[in-house]
């Protein structure tokens, strides 16, 4: 059976064009018309993505992403929308969305980032051999691989969903320094062209909730000129 997807969109026409091309490419799809009915469906139902338009009657799409965000299931949301502003992609990420789509976009490049998007978290629920049983311990940190929680010092750390990609990421590299376009192109899954101050923004955000002194970063250490590593001396 294909991975599941949540389509939240009110636009009929739309709604049915993405439930077509998804359906053509093995999904199993399920559609809601407004956000009332799509928050409903998202806590009662388990998906694997969920494709969410921002300008939704009753409930907006930042408003049902918070609240997808705070259930104990982690699914990855791509967020649609006609608008095309910095802002409007910052807040959308920022809400915890996975990624930015605007209107009108290709198909293909939709299907192209459904895939990325849903390879992406199935690879980060695999855990490496060498961190015991889904679990990274460094430091006073505890990132639980598959639960998608992290402690520090023994206290719960709330992650968006970005930002707890980006650590994982870093964290199953310690040492090596990756420039902001690689962190795009790996966390992100695609070319983010024009967006390196995205990795700069969620950087800044780890760092505010991970470290104990940010103004000098233990775990996520900038490298001038070149850019991010996370610490490999420590224990």
């Amino acid at each position: 059976m294909g991975k599941k997807i949540l389509v939240i969109e009110d636009d009929r026409d739309m709604a049915q064009i993405l439930e077509d091309n998804l359906t053509d490419a093995g999904y199993e799809v399920t559609v809601a018309g407004d956000g009332g009915a799509g928050l409903d469906l998202a806590r009662r139902q388990e998906h694997d993505l969920i494709l969410l338009d921002l300008m939704l009657p009753e409930t907006d799409g930042l408003e049902i992403c918070r609240q997808v965000r705070s259930l104990p299931r982690y699914t990855p949301v791509l967020m649609l929308t006609c608008l095309s502003s910095e802002v409007d992609k910052v807040v959308g990420l920022e809400m915890g969305a996975d990624d930015y789509m605007t209107k009108p976009f290709s198909l293909r490049e939709l299907l192209a980032r459904v895939k990325a998007i849903l390879r992406r978290e199935e690879a980060s629920r695999l855990p490496k051999e060498e961190d015991g049983p889904g679990r990274i311990n460094v430091g006073d940190l505890v990132i639980d691989v598959e639960k998608r929680r992290v402690f520090r010092d023994g206290e719960s750390v709330d992650l968006t969903g970005r930002e707890f990609d980006l650590l994982l990421f870093l964290a199953h590299h310690p040492g090596r320094v990756y420039s902001r376009g690689q962190l795009l192109d790996q966390v992100w899954g695609y070319g983010y062209e024009g967006y390196a101050y995205t990795v700069n923004s969620h950087i800044n955000k780890l760092r505010s909730k991970l470290e104990p002194d940010r103004d000098n970063p233990r775990y996520i250490q900038t490298v001038w000129g070149v850019g991010y590593r996370f610490a490999d001396d420590l224990e």
